[in-house]
């Protein structure tokens, strides 16, 4: 007898193309702040979610009231571009609807977080109408693609960045029921224009990340991707693409079969035809063999190990009909961010701002408000939660630095904190067991004096903390992770490389502030004694713990 199918799997195939019973649940439920069990998970399909604040849980059941709940919404945006005026309707979007807070995800997109239900439909027309679209942001499918995002990187960025859009577009799913049950508010598509040969009616049996990374810069930590697409450039000209499968990071505490995995590269495309082919039938393969009975153990990578690379490869290449030739060389050389002002070969300017874990403060929403009114630049999000502003005239630059002064933008950071990365986590996210961004910044604040006693402020280590397993600020392949496992406790990763091709190590478990400030103080002491010359402290840490 065959293992029975998790629950998900009779809602989406039962879901008559993604709608359930969303209409009724926005539009008859009004007991609840909240949709039906079977729509919250369809919800994720058209880039939302529910949640509630955790921090008023136990103030709202002593009152007998249901939880406090409200929606996040999160934008498609491949590869991270919009336009000035794009960002003129999301600033005034999320004025009016949700708690007026922009979060840069690490995906390269924006979520508005406390929306309730009433305005799910109106903000996503509001959207619509600047163009912009919450299909397939999250749920089981190919989600937002992320690309390289600084333009200085190389001539060729224009040309490789268009394939996230090209990727997003071949792997949309074909129902229109976000534009029915969203936009619209009636039945006007034919079902039979509806037909998916790709997602079926089964969808993924999980959730699907591609990244695009252009050496020497592997700012979208590539091999954390589903799919990873390293571009190949000689002698100024894209030779094609190196494949790299089965990345993926969460885990799960206490399960010892969940596991994080760097993606295998399993060969090279050399025209945009393949390359797209082989995109679209590695997705056909997990559709096929992906895990759908434990849905923690049926992401990509556990797809891969099952078949094993080789294994993989052969069902792939039986279904794209050809062979992938060998993976081409390269090499990366950086993660970070390229902060401040940079000029790409065009001698068009682009500016880094720095936003601390991707939540846009007040200031710097105005700020960004006020040059985007001028329409001199468009707004690129990058992969570590920041934003360029990007192509500027030599005859623009002025105006934006005058903005940058009037908003006293360009303040003075620790290397540290600018190469910080954390997940949202309390209080919204259903699944957070400690803090992230609301706590990450204080903690950096007190290492900071840890760094300028070993004289290494200016030493670009990255250090990242998520509020759960799962992974979403990618602490696995950081130098310093911090993984929560409770209320003020984490696991202390310790290891990853620089650049983002080797995991992290487990070093210490359910540490607290004091215990973590302590092993960092020694973890210091013992790298600036102890290191070889050029050594970075994630690899001296890997060497010697």
């Amino acid at each position: 007898m065959s293992e029975k199918l998790s629950a998900n799997e009779a809602i989406k195939t039962q879901s008559d193309g993604l709608r359930g019973t969303l209409k009724e649940s926005i539009d008859l439920d009004n007991h609840t702040g909240s949709v039906r069990p079977d729509d919250e998970f369809l919800v994720k399909f058209h880039g939302m979610y529910v949640q509630d604040d955790r921090d008023r849980r136990a103030e709202r059941a002593a009152k007998k009231l249901d939880n406090l709940y409200s929606f996040m919404i999160r934008l498609r945006i491949p590869g991270g571009v919009i336009s000035a005026e794009q960002w003129i309707a999301t600033h005034e979007i999320s004025e009016q609807y949700g708690t007026g807070t922009l979060k840069i995800t690490t995906r390269q997109t924006v979520q508005l977080h406390g929306l309730l239900k009433h305005q799910i439909r109106p903000t996503i027309q509001a959207f619509n109408t600047a163009k912009l679209d919450s299909i397939a942001a999250c749920g089981d499918v190919n989600r937002n693609v992320i690309a390289t995002s600084h333009p200085q990187i190389s001539p060729l960025h224009k040309q490789i960045h268009d394939y996230a859009d090209k990727i997003s577009t071949l792997l949309l799913p074909k129902t229109q029921s976000y534009y029915e049950v969203f936009i619209d508010g009636e039945k006007i598509y034919e079902r039979s224009s509806e037909a998916d040969p790709l997602y079926e009616d089964r969808y993924l049996p999980r959730k699907f990340k591609i990244a695009i990374a252009i050496p020497p810069s592997n700012d979208v930590d590539v091999f954390t991707n589903d799919i990873g697409l390293i571009a190949i450039i000689e002698n100024n000209q894209l030779k094609g693409f190196n494949i790299a499968i089965g990345g993926g990071l969460a885990t799960t505490h206490g399960n010892p079969n969940t596991y994080s995995r760097l993606g295998s590269i399993i060969g090279f495309t050399d025209t945009e035809e393949k390359t797209l082919k082989v995109v679209y039938e590695i997705l056909t393969v997990q559709r096929d063999f992906g895990n759908r009975v434990d849905r923690k153990l049926s992401r990509l990578k556990y797809t891969v190990d099952k078949l094993t690379v080789e294994g993989f490869k052969k069902e792939l290449e039986s279904r794209i009909g050809f062979k992938l030739e060998a993976e081409k060389p390269f090499s990366f050389s950086e993660r970070s961010d390229r902060f401040g002002w940079e000029k790409n070969h065009e001698n068009t300017w682009f500016y880094t701002l720095f936003v601390e874990h991707g939540v846009v403060k007040p200031y710097q929403k105005q700020f960004l408000k006020e040059l985007a009114e001028l329409k001199i630049s468009n707004f690129i999000f990058t992969g570590n939660q920041n934003l360029i502003l990007g192509e500027i005239a030599d005859s623009d630059k002025p105006k934006v630095e005058a903005l940058l002064k009037t908003h006293d933008i360009e303040k003075q950071v620790s290397a540290l904190r600018k190469n910080s990365m954390a997940c949202v986590a309390l209080p919204t996210c259903p699944l957070a067991l400690a803090e992230g961004q609301r706590y990450l910044p204080e903690l950096v604040t007190k290492i900071e004096p840890i760094l300028q006693k070993y004289n290494l402020t200016n030493d670009e280590i990255t250090i990242r903390m998520t509020g759960c397993p799962n992974g979403c600020g990618r602490p696995y392949v950081s130098e310093l992770g911090f993984v929560g496992t409770g209320p003020e406790q984490y696991n202390f990763m310790l290891g990853g490389d620089r650049y983002g091709e080797r995991l992290n190590k487990l070093y210490k478990e359910k540490l607290t502030e004091t215990q973590i400030l302590e092993e960092v103080d020694f973890l210091f002491s013992q790298y600036v004694n102890d290191k070889n010359e050029n050594e970075t402290f994630g690899d001296f840490a890997f060497r010697k713990f």
